[in-house]
């Protein structure tokens, strides 16, 4: 009996519902239109993936960056607290991701974090949650800069002058971030992937040469503020369903959403766990961040001219996905695309580049800008992942399932009891996540760690 129920109810969460929506006098449904109209004659058509395309984008969004701080977490946490909290954060992220999958079945029309938090707020729901989602895509594009700022400086040995590679690093992304569909980004994120898995391997294979350089901790003995700063930075790898709604947008099968995170999870939570503990039982305490930095000196710039693909590229991907929410929301109004949402016009294309020009210059500025940049990182991502990865599903799971069938089976009492768990979780990282960060500047500041503002000071990690 509870398997049939359990069956059913999945079924009812693929059923669209009828959502009203009131503007200006007019009232439209919400599941008779989709995001980008009817596109049979269409000269830009946005739904072209197939699921292994939208897999390719996940990994590439989420793996890039997230990879590169594991081996530093593990030190800082130890062996056993690091392996446990890989594993269970990923399949965690696994549960949320599909209840995101499952919300967008329900509401074909929602396209971004906004569209779902005008569904579940109207419209305060709706610039709160478009609001964070820009603000967060914004710092991790930021984060994409000065990484591949960090890749050049280190390539070049501090050669030029940071800031220029920096501009070199934001005009990248701002190229290959126009094309207006993500089908094209997705071949670049094959690219993006396999040049993360090499320079990876790489790394490990040159720790392995060097010798182990340090003892290896099963725990750790840290302050609460120190421990969770690098629980943030696992939370941060698996922070890629701010973009799952602009993924299964453009997908041709959104039913098929689930294939593509199923390979995104089973694919990351094994990298992370074997590049993780490949390079800790090697460097020990002295693992560095970005993970590229822990082989010699030769080594280390080949894997980071190596990782520059998924460097650039997992930021155009962010960077897209920040551009085409805003795009929509001037070119979709009462439930209907404009031309020039599907049309190359001259105003189409120039509202497109403008866009994506002013995420980059945005991202770049603010990376320069702000010499305690990583730690403000960990900020947002307090305030925004904790929610967008896992808390945000919690509120949706009580949405879309009547209170009627919350506790009518015993699966439905662990669901409804999970999902629960998860909105609790959510706040409570973004509360221990915003302390530890907090506490972190204002170390970085006593210590006088910081840099200043554009400053030319060579980054590499030499």
């Amino acid at each position: 009996m509870e398997k049939s129920e359990k069956k059913s109810q999945e079924q009812t969460l693929k059923e669209p519902v009828h959502l009203v929506r009131e503007v200006g006098g007019d009232s439209t449904m919400g599941d008779e239109f989709d995001v980008y109209g009817d596109e049979k004659s269409a000269d830009i058509k946005y739904r072209t993936l197939v699921w292994w395309k939208a897999a390719a984008l996940m990994l590439a969004e989420t793996v890039s960056l997230g990879i590169l701080s594991l081996p530093s977490v593990f030190a800082s946490l130890g062996m056993a607290a690091g392996i446990i909290l890989v594993i269970g954060l990923g399949g965690i992220a696994t549960a949320t991701g599909y209840v995101l999958g499952m919300f967008k079945l329900r509401y074909p029309h929602v396209h971004s974090m906004a569209d779902a938090g005008e569904i579940l707020a109207g419209p305060i729901g709706r610039e709160v949650l478009g609001a964070a989602q820009v603000i967060f895509i914004v710092f991790v594009c930021g984060s994409h800069v000065l990484t591949g700022l960090i890749a050049f400086d280190t390539i070049t040995a501090g050669a030029s002058c940071s800031v220029l590679w920096a501009g070199i690093s934001a005009i990248i992304c701002l190229v290959l971030s126009i094309p207006r569909t993500l089908n094209g980004i997705a071949y670049l994120s094959v690219a993006s992937f396999t040049s993360i898995i090499a320079a990876i391997f790489i790394t490990m294979i040159g720790v392995g040469v060097a010798g182990q350089k340090a003892p290896v901790r099963a725990t750790a003995d840290l302050s609460f503020a120190s421990g969770f700063l690098a629980v943030c930075d696992i939370i941060f790898a698996y922070a890629g369903h701010v973009a799952f709604f602009t993924f299964i947008s453009e997908m041709k099968n959104p039913q098929d959403f689930a294939k593509a995170l199923y390979a995104l999870q089973i694919s990351d939570t094994t990298l992370y766990l074997v590049c993780g503990i490949v390079v800790y039982a090697y460097t020990g305490d002295t693992a560095t961040s970005p993970a590229l930095g822990n082989t010699g000196v030769t080594l280390r710039k080949i894997a980071f001219g190596i990782a520059l693909p998924t460097i650039m590229i997992a930021g155009v991907v962010n960077g897209h996905v920040c551009a085409k929410m805003i795009f929509v929301r001037i070119f979709r109004k009462n439930g209907k695309e404009s031309h020039h949402m599907n049309s190359h016009t001259v105003v189409g294309w120039a509202t497109w580049i403008g866009i994506c020009f002013g995420v980059w210059a945005l991202a770049f500025i603010i990376a320069e800008v702000i010499p305690f940049f990583n730690d403000l990182l960990g900020v947002i991502s307090s305030i925004f992942a904790s929610w967008f990865t896992y808390g945000i599903s919690g509120i949706f799971y009580f949405h879309l399932t009547p209170r009627s069938k919350r506790w009518a089976t015993g699966w439905q009492k662990a669901r409804t009891i999970f999902f629960s768990f998860i909105i609790l979780m959510g706040a409570f990282i973004m509360v221990a996540g915003l302390y530890a960060s907090i506490q972190s500047i204002v170390d970085g500041y006593r210590s006088g760690a910081f840099g200043k503002p554009f400053s030319c000071v060579s980054r590499a990690m030499l």
